[in-house]
């Protein structure tokens, strides 16, 4: 038979007496853990922690469900980003640059205002300028004054004379053989000296075979007016005095001067301004070869750069001089 009443009572009691003390005994404990740790403690754990391997507090790689009870990880927050680079493409065209537009020569021009007459005003004060003064001028002609072209074959040697009114040889060419097609003739005669300007000239072409035949070709007559000719010295100018006559007969005006002695006075120029100036007039008489040297003076003066005394005139009397006279400038070192 069971007992009832207080024998079935008394475990009920006792379970529940176990059950409120394992209750206190949890709350106790976890109020313990609530309360934080010393600061000295902290730092001990966590060093502990990531110092520590013994404490089985391990992270391999790879793994997973490690857990810890403190982890703490100090280091530098670095970003890596990586970003595509564009295509460099260079365009080097000039013409497509900003600011490098084409222009014309008058855009550089009109940047600056360039003085032009000073230096050029300052630099023909001293010396002589390189240019002619006035190209327009052409009295006198380049090359020889006279071209001969003797058309005979069949020639052992031969020679050219050329006479003068008088029939006085003036210059010679002579050679062997078929002579050249062409002999050009400076104006000079034999000795060097410049024949006079003005006069009548004529030719005599002398001709003979290998058997000693002889045959002699007359030529016309020509006139020599103005001719030049270059020297170690400087340049030769010589004209006939008809030359200075103004066309129609006029006389020239106290200001004026003739076109042929402002070209005499640009040849001049060319040559260094320590040199004199030589004008030699030939005339059938003295009183006129001294006349149109002083006119030559006082017309030439102003155009001639430099020293004005180094200007000189020399008269000379010939019979055979052509009306009016002869002059020859030329340049001699003093």
């Amino acid at each position: 038979m069971r007992p009832s009443g207080p024998t079935r009572v008394i475990p009920a009691l006792a379970a529940l007496a176990v059950s409120a003390l394992c209750a206190a005994n949890a709350g106790a404990a976890a109020t313990k853990r609530a309360q934080p740790a010393p600061a000295a403690k902290k730092v001990e754990a966590k060093t502990s922690a990531s110092v520590d391997t013994s404490s089985g507090m391990r992270l391999k790689g790879g793994d997973e469900g490690t857990v810890f009870r403190t982890l703490t990880v100090e280091g530098e927050d670095r970003i890596h980003i990586e970003v595509e680079r564009p295509v460099l493409r260079l365009d080097v065209d000039p013409t497509k640059a900003p600011g490098l537009d084409r222009g014309t020569v008058r855009d550089v021009l009109d940047r600056t205002t360039p003085d032009l007459e000073s230096p050029l005003r300052s630099s023909t004060a001293r010396d002589a300028t390189p240019w002619v003064a006035h190209p327009w001028l052409s009295h006198f002609p380049d090359g020889a004054v006279a071209r001969f072209r003797p058309a005979v074959t069949n020639v052992a040697r031969w020679r050219l004379l050329v006479v003068n009114a008088r029939a006085e040889s003036v210059a010679v060419f002579r050679g062997e053989g078929n002579p050249p097609r062409e002999i050009a003739w400076d104006g000079r005669s034999t000795d060097g000296t410049p024949v006079l300007p003005g006069a009548s000239y004529s030719y005599l072409f002398e001709a003979r075979d290998k058997a000693g035949n002889k045959r002699n070709f007359v030529g016309e007559g020509f006139r020599v007016n103005t001719f030049r000719y270059d020297t170690p010295e400087g340049p030769t100018l010589v004209f006939a005095a008809s030359e200075l006559d103004r066309p129609g007969g006029a006389p020239w005006g106290p200001e004026e001067t003739p076109p042929i002695v402002i070209q005499v006075a640009s040849e001049m120029n060319q040559e260094p301004s320590e040199r004199r100036v030589r004008i030699e007039v030939t005339a059938r008489s003295a009183a006129e070869a001294n006349a149109l040297g002083g006119r030559l003076m006082k017309w030439m003066g102003p155009h001639l750069l430099g020293d004005p005394a180094r200007l000189e005139s020399v008269g000379f009397v010939a019979a055979d001089a052509p009306a009016g006279g002869a002059v020859r400038v030329s340049t001699e070192t003093p």
